[in-house]
């Protein structure tokens, strides 16, 4: 198949930072059915690559241009960042084909000027490339988020939460491609057999190392399109999420809702930790998202899930005091799953983070209500920001004396690195723990 790889890199980008499409969407939209692997790794990396950096490369582009940035044409600034990101970041691309392909795409999707422009602006990065690449800000967090391409608001509060350090290590983490995760179904096989499968087919896999039924696939291009996947043997999912049932350990025959379900990877988690005995609720405030429940259970062979869409803030009064496990994965602001989603950086606003926690209050003390006396409360998010985490529990406990926190381990294969469990709550981090960012917290009701 004869395509452009730079000129689908750059729909995908304007698909992203035009539309505010989500990345994995916006790609597989844009590349075409049957391209080679190799084409599309090519695709990958210099979108995500520019996605990642996008304040450095503005920064460079803002040093090295005349006209201001905002005044550049969406589809120009796009060509030129793929340019400069090829020029420093991807040593195995010559310059040379960086400007030549770039200038090509600028004849086609601009004008003389704009030809001239780009090729004068990434011939003048080439030349003086040194002095250019510094960061000249002598305010580190500003630095920093220049350095790390992370909206200033970010830095400023993630510093205020971890400190300057702390904060680097997660910026720089923020950076890294994370590994695909997959949950093995112990309803349909086990971990040691369906590892076996999947080495046969050539995958690399390795062992999770908190997730009892978690395997880590290093090459998972197609994992999707082997016949185990198809026969719901195991669905993808990181293992930090895979955490939150784990936790919640669910006893068979038990009534748990799930408020915030979609797509399911917990519902389903926790049915086959109950073995698919009992009954689970699983709601969303969405029909297209119930549906995507529905389908990832249908392929897992589990029918123990009842799905409803429904407004987790509107109480239930059919519900009250009648549920054993209630799990609340909140809507956040998903900071901790920036490795896989770079483009939430620059769709995530500052003032979201004010809206979401006062949504995160308002539902936890709606779903309280279900918990039966010594039933179980899980709340989860994935972010990092200790207003939506343990500040938020901290304060609901002040305000709820019969829920107090629950210590636990047994439910983990290890317990490196996580010395709060006997606190009853984790915060996870990409750098340290090699999961996406995410926070549970494990809370009984004893009246």
């Amino acid at each position: 198949m004869d395509i452009n790889t730079r000129e689908i890199a750059i729909k995908i980008l304007t698909d992203i930072n035009q539309n505010n499409a989500f990345s994995n969407i916006a790609t597989n939209k844009h590349i075409p059915d049957g391209v080679a692997s190799q084409d599309e790794n090519f695709i990958r990396e210099i979108t995500y690559g520019v996605l990642e950096n996008k304040i450095y490369i503005d920064y460079i582009l803002s040093k090295l241009s005349k006209i201001k940035i905002k005044k550049i044409h969406p589809i120009i600034m796009e060509i030129l960042r793929i340019g400069v990101y090829q020029i420093l970041f991807m040593d195995r691309v010559p310059n040379s084909a960086a400007v030549n392909e770039s200038v090509n795409l600028a004849k086609k999707y601009g004008h003389k000027g704009s030809i001239g422009f780009v090729n004068g602006v990434l011939r003048s990065l080439i030349r003086d490339k040194d002095n250019i690449i510094k960061i000249d800000d002598k305010d580190y967090e500003c630095y920093l988020s220049i350095k790390y391409s992370h909206p200033i608001y970010m830095v400023k509060s993630i510093t205020n939460d971890y400190g300057i350090e702390f904060t680097e290590e997660i910026l720089k983490s923020n950076n890294e491609r994370p590994n695909l995760n997959i949950r093995v179904n112990t309803l349909k096989t086990e971990k040691e057999v369906l590892m076996s499968k999947l080495t046969d087919y050539g995958f690399q896999v390795l062992e999770g190392n908190y997730g009892k039924n978690t395997l880590i696939i290093k090459n998972p291009s197609n994992i999707t399109k082997v016949k185990e996947f198809n026969d719901g043997y195991f669905t993808i999912q990181d293992e930090s999420s895979q955490l939150v049932s784990q936790i919640m350990n669910p006893n068979p025959n038990s009534f748990v809702l799930d408020v915030c379900s979609a797509p399911g990877g917990k519902a389903t988690h926790m049915a086959q930790i109950m073995d698919n005995k009992g009954k689970i609720l699983a709601r969303d405030f969405y029909n297209h998202k119930i549906e995507l429940i529905n389908e990832n259970s249908k392929r897992l062979g589990i029918d123990i899930i009842e799905t409803e869409v429904y407004d987790a803030i509107k109480r239930d009064e059919t519900l009250i005091e009648k549920v054993d496990y209630v799990l609340l994965d909140a809507p956040c602001s998903g900071l901790g799953l920036i490795r896989r989603k770079p483009e939430i950086r620059w769709n995530r606003k500052e003032e979201d983070i004010k809206e979401l926690t006062n949504l995160q209050w308002n539902i936890l003390n709606t779903v309280k209500n279900y918990v039966k006396n010594h039933g179980i409360l899980v709340y989860s998010t994935c972010t990092i920001l200790k207003e939506e985490n343990i500040n938020m529990i901290n304060r609901f406990l002040e305000l709820n004396k019969e829920f107090r926190l629950m210590p636990f381990g047994k439910e983990l294969k290890t317990k490196e690195n996580l010395n709060t469990i006997n606190e009853g709550y984790i915060q996870l981090f990409p750098h340290i723990h090699g999961t996406d960012g995410f926070f549970i917290a494990k809370m009984i009701k004893e009246i």
